[in-house]
């Protein structure tokens, strides 16, 4: 969007007197830049996106899952997470409904492991932050540790750490309405109002600390704590991720931030995949489904696969930038 950065280049220097060479400048500058390409994105992409999703609504996800087994399922979740609308917090419905469905926890582990991690629109948000590379290299990651995660939980034979209540509430099943085409645009209109006034607050905190760490930290402490030569930077970035909560959306600014600050690629990353999939609240509501063993196994699973994720990044960026 070079168009923009022109145009914000010229409002920051003509109107606010600024040059967006200095400290203040320069903030101002990726402030107003970001939020405005993020949200112009965000809004095409959602609709686009929410029209897609229309045609999968929970009750026909199980159903397209129930008809696969073994590890198959598992890619198949993780395919589906990457084109349903939820997010990490959503566990509890999702969790009730898929197991009452009768399938494994592993497949519904792979699921809700890719739904908040690989998201198409922050695919494509992240590929005009970076690159398209990048991108795929990350849906990819997301991909093998969905399908991994999910196997693995599988393997361990842990369904009896899930709480009973979940066996024993059977949802109703509701006849699929057939949406029309003036229905599905209605609705990727609603899912454009209802994800923009949940994420724009955290898109604001997201590019507003993005912008302080451009243009008010120095490089060099970047560098000193989370550059790729650092062998525990990812190992940082991660844990420091974990207990927060943000949309992806909100965390893209920091990733760029970081990277052009000198901090390593997989470092940035790993960062943004823990806020995204093991945020604080979404684990707290998984814990009122799962007990604390089955729990501590995924949360150990997906920050491990995370930091894997992270160095593999560190490692090979070369390759991707």
């Amino acid at each position: 969007m070079e168009w923009l950065y022109n145009l914000v280049t010229l409002l920051v220097q003509n109107v606010f007197g600024l040059d967006i060479r200095s400290q203040v400048g320069g903030s101002i500058h990726f402030f107003i830049y970001d939020v405005i390409k993020i949200f112009i994105l965000l809004t095409v992409l959602i609709f686009m996106i929410s029209y897609i999703q229309s045609f999968f609504p929970p009750e026909r996800t199980k159903k397209i899952l129930e008809r696969f087994k073994g590890i198959s399922a598992n890619i198949l979740a993780a395919l589906l997470g990457t084109v349903t609308p939820f997010c990490s917090c959503s566990s509890i419905p999702l969790f009730i409904g898929f197991t009452n469905a009768g399938l494994p926890i592993g497949v519904t582990f792979s699921f809700l492991i890719s739904s908040p991690l690989v998201d198409l629109a922050s695919i494509i948000l992240l590929a005009s932050i970076f690159n398209w590379k990048i991108a795929i290299a990350y849906v990819i990651m997301g991909l093998v540790l969905a399908v991994v995660g999910g196997t693995i939980i599988s393997k361990l034979n842990l369904e009896e750490y899930v709480e009973p209540f979940v066996h024993s509430n059977k949802m109703l099943e509701m006849e699929q309405e057939e949406l029309t085409t003036s229905d599905r645009i209605e609705f990727a209109k609603y899912q454009v109002m209802e994800i923009v006034k949940k994420v724009w607050l955290y898109i604001l905190i997201g590019v507003g600390i993005g912008a302080a760490i451009h243009n008010f930290i120095p490089e060099a402490v970047i560098s000193a704590v989370l550059g790729q030569d650092k062998w525990y930077s990812v190992l940082v970035a991660t844990l420091v991720g974990i207990p927060m909560y943000a949309d992806i959306f909100g965390t893209l600014p920091i990733a760029e931030a970081l990277v052009l600050k000198g901090a390593g690629l997989g470092t940035a990353l790993s960062f943004m995949m823990g806020v995204t999939a093991l945020s604080l609240p979404s684990m707290i509501l998984l814990k009122k489904v799962v007990k604390t063993k089955l729990l501590a196994i995924f949360v150990g699973i997906v920050t491990i696969g995370i930091i894997i994720c992270g160095y593999a990044f560190n490692a090979f960026s070369y390759l991707l930038m």
